[in-house]
Order: C-alpha cells, then sequence, then structure tokens
C-alpha cells in the first residue's frame, strides 16, 4: 500500500560502490490530441551521488531523432538542491514538482527561461496502484503464490496513478491549453545505467470515469510483436480493478507501434479489447543506455474512443547487439 510518505525519498538499500546506485524517478506525461503533442516530463534522482537526470519533451509530430521533436530538454547531471525532498523539489533546469495532497494530487512547473513553459495541476482520480500490493495487483499475488516473483531492483518501489491534468504548455510563446486524463509514475531502488529488459509502459484514457494502464514484457528479438501482461489496471466510475491476464499485438514502423491489438481480462473477469494507432513518434532517450519509442496514441475500445501513451524500452545494448548479431563463424574466429 501506497502512502504519503512515499512521494518522498525512500532509505536507499544499495551500496553505490559495489553496485548500481539508487534511484528514484517520477513521470508525468500529458498530451493535447487536438494537434496531437505529446508531452513528458521525467526525473531520475541519484542521492548517494547528488545529482539528478532531467528530461523535457514535446512532440507533435513523427521523428527519428530527440532533437527533431517540437521541445527537448535533457540535463543529466543536475545538482539535487540541499535539503531537497522529493515530494516538494525545484530544480535549475526550471523544473519543479509539489505534492498538493500527498500522494494524490501535484503541482507540475516547468519555465525554461526562453519561451517554454508547462504548467498543470495533476488531480488523482484513484489510489496509487502499488504493483506490490497482493491486495490491488492479482499479477503480483499470483506470483507470489507460485513462490516466484522478480522484476528488477530499479522497482523495488513502483506504483502508477491515473489522474486528472489541467493547465496550459507553452512552447517558446505559443499558449496551448491542457485538459486530459492522464498517468503518472514513481519508481525507487537500486537502478543501473544498463537497461536490461524490454518493457511496455501503456494506457489509455476514455474519460475520468474509464481509464485503462497497463505494462507489458516483450522479446526485443521479435521487435515486440507479442505483449505479455506484468501488471495493470482498470479504473471504472471511480473503482480500480487490478488485471489478472492480459496479451497484445503490435505492428510497427521501425521499433514504433503504429497498430496494437490489446485483451485484458480484470479481477473481476471482465474482458476488455482495445485497438490503438499511433499519432506521433518520438525517441525518448531517458537516460543514455535506453531509448522508449513513445506513441501518443487513439485508442477504441466499446464504441469509446480514448488517448494515451505507449513507451515502449530498448536498452541500447539490446538494440546494437540486434544490430550486429554475432555468426557461428564470426566466433569461431575470435577463438
Amino acid at each position: 500500500m501506497i502512502e504519503a510518505r512515499d512521494t518522498s525519498f525512500h532509505e536507499p538499500t544499495s551500496d553505490p560502490a559495489a553496485g548500481p546506485p539508487w534511484g528514484e524517478t517520477n513521470y508525468f506525461g500529458f498530451y493535447i490530441p487536438e494537434i496531437p503533442m505529446n508531452g513528458g516530463i521525467y526525473a531520475l534522482f541519484r542521492p548517494e551521488l547528488g545529482v539528478v537526470l532531467s528530461t523535457v519533451n514535446l512532440n507533435s509530430g513523427r521523428v527519428e531523432t530527440p532533437q527533431d521533436a517540437d521541445y527537448w530538454d535533457s540535463q543529466v547531471h543536475l545538482p539535487i538542491p540541499k535539503g531537497t525532498d522529493l515530494a516538494d523539489f525545484r530544480l535549475s533546469n526550471g523544473l519543479s514538482i509539489r505534492a498538493v495532497d500527498a500522494p494524490l494530487s501535484y503541482q507540475v512547473d516547468y519555465d525554461d527561461g526562453e519561451g517554454t513553459e508547462v504548467h498543470f495541476a495533476f488531480t488523482g482520480l484513484m489510489p496509487p496502484f502499488d504493483i506490490h500490493d497482493p491486495e490491488m495487483d492479482p499479477m503480483v499475488a499470483a506470483r507470489a503464490e507460485a513462490g516466484r516473483w522478480a522484476w528488477g531492483t530499479a522497482y523495488n518501489g513502483h506504483f502508477d496513478q491515473t489522474g486528472h491534468a489541467v493547465g496550459e504548455v507553452v512552447l517558446r510563446g505559443r499558449r496551448h491549453r491542457l485538459d486530459c486524463v492522464t498517468t503518472m509514475d514513481h519508481s525507487w531502488g537500486p537502478r543501473g545505467e544498463r537497461h536490461a529488459h524490454t518493457m511496455s509502459w501503456l494506457h489509455a484514457h476514455f474519460s475520468p470515469r474509464l481509464a485503462i494502464h497497463a505494462i507489458f514484457d516483450f522479446d526485443a528479438a521479435t521487435n515486440g510483436a507479442d505483449l505479455s501482461l506484468t501488471h495493470g489496471y482498470v479504473l471504472e466510475d471511480g473503482v480500480v480493478h487490478g488485471l489478472k491476464a492480459g496479451t497484445g499485438r503490435t505492428g510497427r514502423t521501425g521499433h514504433y507501434a503504429d497498430e496494437v491489438t490489446l485483451r485484458l481480462v480484470d479481477r473481476r473477469d471482465r474482458t476488455w479489447e482495445l485497438r490503438g494507432r499511433g499519432l506521433t513518434a518520438f525517441p525518448w532517450n531517458a537516460w543514455p543506455n535506453v531509448v522508449g519509442y513513445n506513441v501518443l496514441t487513439r485508442w477504441e475500445c466499446g464504441g469509446q474512443t480514448g488517448y494515451g501513451e505507449i513507451q515502449d524500452f530498448f536498452g541500447v545494448q539490446t538494440l546494437s547487439d540486434l544490430a550486429h548479431p554475432v555468426t557461428p563463424s564470426a566466433v569461431e574466429a575470435v577463438r
């Protein structure tokens, strides 16, 4: 169960001299479907090292490099100000986030001082969804009963939360009203800089009364054609129903999701079938050794239309290995 104190820093359990340093993240995604524009604000704190990575992006097109997006600000070694609390912080890149009603609601502000700003109030529509709580998550309950559960130390603590974001985006002086249902997350644990697994983090928001969030595993060797559910929930009329099963199929251009079909089953044994089509494409370098192939998606489900973000994460080393496979003859040559 996530409590108000979980919006603040947690006590590190890692030894930075012996293994991956502790990492604490939060991510707030947002979108304006009429443009269509997708945006994201991310911070990865390394409290033991005294630095924080922060990225801010805005994108309305289909681009192949971060610099081709409408806006991209990535700063890797910002100093963590003395006395900083993750529940109320301000960074030198112009980003500030404050938990107004922890752990439900936040005020998010960014101003680069050069004409680009993002300001919104995020009001949670549900309690944070704890992926380690079997009372909330049927998937983790099933794994615990089977005597097995592991999903990487970077997610020793993790929650996702759907909420309502209202505010504005100012892109080089041009103002856009922001009003969307969206999903944020927060993770903490020892986090290495090499990304060891693939992951699809996605959601479909149809209204404040209906939203679906899911995290999938996939095989990089098949370019993530088939998705296998690891966690997720349905938020319906103010009640959260954890997902107990789910599969998906992704058609891609390059590594970007163009067409996605999902079949999900929640705790009540209710089945949800979704079909999504990508509207934008942006390679989010969340940190130097990982790429999140981000797509703003239009979703259809039961006659309703919604929007949400797909983030398909690949490690850079994985992509390099796939591009340059080792052949038996090469192995023999090395020997």
